[in-house]
């Protein structure tokens, strides 16, 4: 048996074994490493990043002064919340599609939050 057999038959098994959402967090994962990003898991507070994942939620919430929406990347690693202030919708922000989002870290309540972000809506393929 070759080395690559070994990494065939490992790949078949992992991927017989793992549990869906695992599998799925991986590909995210290495998704965001090919697209130049960095993990949200390695982003601190402070520093400039570059994230890039599925948007899981998307929420307006309706603020006495503004409305605020609200959208939660997940890239496979952890959770980044991106705020929009002012915004009641953004077109092509919506679950299920991948965005590529730059801005400084944040935490708000013990989370990850990128305010105003720039952002890519990418390809789904």
């Amino acid at each position: 048996m070759s080395k690559t057999e070994g990494g065939y038959w490992k790949r078949l098994v992992r991927s017989l074994t793992s549990d869906v959402a695992e599998l799925d967090a991986d590909d995210l994962s290495d998704r965001s490493q090919a697209g130049g990003a960095q993990r949200a898991s390695e982003c601190q507070c402070g520093q400039e990043a570059v994230v890039l994942g599925r948007v899981r939620s998307v929420e307006l919430c309706p603020k006495t002064s503004a409305p605020t929406l609200e959208a939660e990347l997940y890239d496979g690693t952890e959770g980044v919340t991106l705020v929009w202030l002012g915004r009641r919708r953004i077109a092509g922000i919506e679950p299920g599609r991948i965005v590529k989002a730059r801005g400084r870290i944040a935490v708000r309540d013990g989370r990850k939050v990128l305010y105003n972000p720039y952002y890519e809506l990418q390809n789904t393929a």
